[in-house]
């Protein structure tokens, strides 16, 4: 919950409650307060300062992401990129240590429908440097935690292709439910590609283990 002198609350699922945890970290050169801060990662948006960087990470983590995942790798097509975060059907985020602030990777909430639904499509990835640590399941929960309690969004999904292994591992241990396959589903470079629908509610949140 955000208080009227700016500061964002961190909410805690599960066990005991806590006295509350305000996040108040700023990275100097954007500007771009912590969303949400988790033991060793925090989100917060991306901004137009974050291309240098951004490019850089996405250039040194071509093979990770090939054939995966399709990101800007021109200033142009970074702009056009964030240009389509518009806080309404779309938001863009970087995850960033929390002590170092450098990226880890990134999480964007797409296709965001209000009224009835109140729900969005995610989509995620590591960076090269940090893979394989486990600070994108940290990260990815904590925009998990951001939508369904700041933006009061119901439910989430994610579209992910069956041989995205460590996409695949990361929702399960975020405990969403496979809702089902859609063959050719989604063009990817000119072809149609399978992908498994994944998908978790604010309910499942509340219902997760500590």
């Amino acid at each position: 919950m955000k208080r009227r002198d700016g500061r964002y609350r961190a909410h805690s699922r599960g066990g005991p409650k806590r006295r509350p945890v305000y996040v108040q970290s700023v990275r100097v050169e954007t500007k771009a307060v912590f969303l949400r801060q988790g033991r060793r990662v925090a989100l917060r948006r991306i901004t137009a300062y974050d291309q240098e960087e951004f490019l850089g990470l996405v250039e040194s983590s071509r093979t990770l992401h090939r054939p995966w995942i399709t990101l800007p790798g021109t200033p142009d097509e970074f702009d056009d990129y964030i240009g389509r975060f518009d806080g309404l059907s779309a938001d863009g985020f970087v995850v960033c240590l929390a002590k170092r602030q450098s990226m880890v990777g990134f999480v964007n909430l797409n296709e965001i429908v209000r009224g009835v639904y109140q729900r969005g499509l995610i989509g995620y990835g590591a960076f090269a440097p940090n893979a394989g640590r486990g600070y994108m399941t940290e990260g990815v929960d904590l925009l998990l935690d951001y939508a369904f309690t700041e933006l009061g969004l119901h439910r989430l999904e994610a579209d992910i292709q069956p041989g995205n292994a460590a996409s695949l591992n990361l929702v399960r241990r975020l405990r969403f439910q496979r809702e089902g396959f859609s063959p050719a589903f989604i063009c990817i470079r000119g072809k149609w590609v399978d992908h498994e629908r994944w998908a978790i509610t604010r309910e499942m949140m509340d219902t997760r283990p500590g």
